[in-house]
């Protein structure tokens, strides 16, 4: 009887080859040989998700004709920071994808919805291939987990984790973590590319055949993407990434991608020996503790998502005798401080070859929108006048190359969350003003270029 083979096939020539190696002998390509089996003819594949021959195909309906209501049946998590994230809530039949460095805080992020919805009419099943049920139990009493409906599986092979699911058919499932999972078929080892792609495949089609939410748990690599191919976050739904460092007392999921809710959305998490606890107010958290009076410190407000968040930006200008001054950003991108520098210098007189410059966003925030451009240009200018800005003002604005400032988007919801943490004064650029409605006991002033900026602040 013909046996079932396997074969390497490399994704760029298509060369076909008995072993993996780490480059392709034909094109020279790495890691591009991926695992493919092949069966005779007769022999069908395994099952997977109990799919019947006879319901396989499915006939064409009207697009008018497809119910919406989907979105409309969200689940609440128990976690206000992390539905503001997810839109609301959990989607039946939908794939989430959860990465972060490890001891950020995952499985007990897993426990804390599990304590939250887990009930006789919504079970859980939470898969681990990590752990042993007995470690998972031993948290989950510290975190105060002890509800009817949250069924617990330590197991890695997805024929066994599919008898569970065909047994107690739950709502919610969770795997942690999608690296640790494999299919009993393929030789590759647990956490390789074919491994992870086609167990995502596997939880991808039970999520929308039988309207069970899966949440799947990923590892991040040193670069801090997510671990195995990029066609895993192009299968699911949801991608959220836990951000923060492990020193830090506070956590950031933010939604990287989110067909049922808005992207770039974050929720703010404060981590303690209950678990995690959503911040409600984390513009007053990240200035909690700031310096007033001290050169060198602005504040400006970044969007993340739908979300203002006021921030600190602090700079240090430092006079230094070598050749060659030392530029460093921590929390932004390094490029744009160098070419921030450029501008200071080129457009406002600012002579800075002989002097160190440093870039902090304060709370270990990262920024990425230009709209914190002034203020970074201002905590600069501040530090090297040696003249503190006025503490109850927010400086946001786009800087361009010939010092101009450009406009920037939803000035009017930032503006609203500056005057609602006590701030007096806003500038921003000209173009902004003229459609501002600025709320009651706010200064705004309008500036155009930056020379105009620093000669108001300084």
């Amino acid at each position: 009887m013909p046996k079932t083979k396997t074969l390497y096939i490399c994704s760029a020539c298509e060369h076909e080859q008995a072993k993996w190696m780490g480059m392709c002998p034909f094109c020279r390509q790495y890691n591009t040989l991926e695992e493919k089996v092949i069966r005779p003819e007769g022999v069908k594949p395994p099952r997977m998700g109990a799919v019947n021959t006879e319901d396989v195909f499915e006939s064409p309906v009207l697009l008018s004709d497809i119910p919406t209501d989907i979105v409309a049946d969200r689940k609440p998590t128990g976690v206000p920071e992390l539905d503001r994230v997810l839109g609301g809530g959990l989607v039946p039949s939908s794939l989430l994808l959860l990465g972060g460095d490890p001891g950020i805080g995952k499985s007990t992020l897993l426990l804390q919805i599990c304590r939250h919805m887990a009930s006789d009419e919504f079970p859980i099943l939470y898969v681990t291939g990590e752990e042993s049920a007995s470690q998972i139990k031993m948290r989950a009493d510290r975190l105060g987990v002890n509800v009817p409906g949250c069924y617990l599986l330590a197991e890695t092979d997805l024929h066994n984790i599919q008898a569970a699911v065909e047994e107690i058919q739950p709502s919610l499932l969770l795997i942690d973590s999608i690296q640790t999972m494999r299919l009993s078929e393929l030789s590759s080892l647990p956490g390789s590319v074919t491994q992870v792609r086609e167990c995502t495949a596997f939880f991808t089609y039970l999520a929308k055949q039988q309207s069970t939410a899966v949440l799947l748990v990923g590892h991040v690599t040193k670069e801090g993407s997510l671990a195995g191919p990029r066609v895993l976050e192009h299968m699911v739904d949801t991608v959220l990434y836990f951000e923060g460092e492990g020193k830090d007392a506070y956590r950031l999921i933010r939604a990287v991608k989110n067909r049922f809710g808005s992207t770039q959305e974050i929720g703010v998490f404060e981590m303690g020996e209950e678990g995690l606890t959503g911040i409600a107010d984390p513009s007053a958290y990240m200035l909690a503790g700031r310096p007033i009076g001290v050169p060198g410190s602005v504040v400006t407000c970044s969007m993340e998502g739908t979300r203002p968040l006021l921030t600190e930006v602090q700079a240090l200008v430092s006079y230094t005798n070598f050749g060659t001054p030392r530029r460093t950003a921590n929390g932004m991108d390094y490029n744009r401080m160098v070419m921030l520098l450029a501008v200071l210098e080129k457009r406002a007189g600012y002579k800075l070859q002989t002097y160190d410059s440093y870039v902090n966003i304060a709370g270990g925030l990262r920024i990425d929108e230009p709209a914190a451009d002034a203020g970074i240009l201002a905590a600069l200018a501040s530090c090297y006048k040696n003249k503190a800005v006025d503490p109850y003002t927010m400086v946001m604005g786009e800087v361009g190359l010939a010092g101009e400032l450009r406009a920037i988007s939803q000035a009017e919801r930032r503006v609203t969350e500056a005057a609602r943490q006590g701030f007096k004064s806003c500038i921003l650029p000209a173009a902004n003003k003229g459609k501002l409605r600025a709320p009651a006991g706010m200064r705004v002033m309008g500036v155009a270029h930056i020379g105009e900026l620093l000669g108001v602040l300084l």
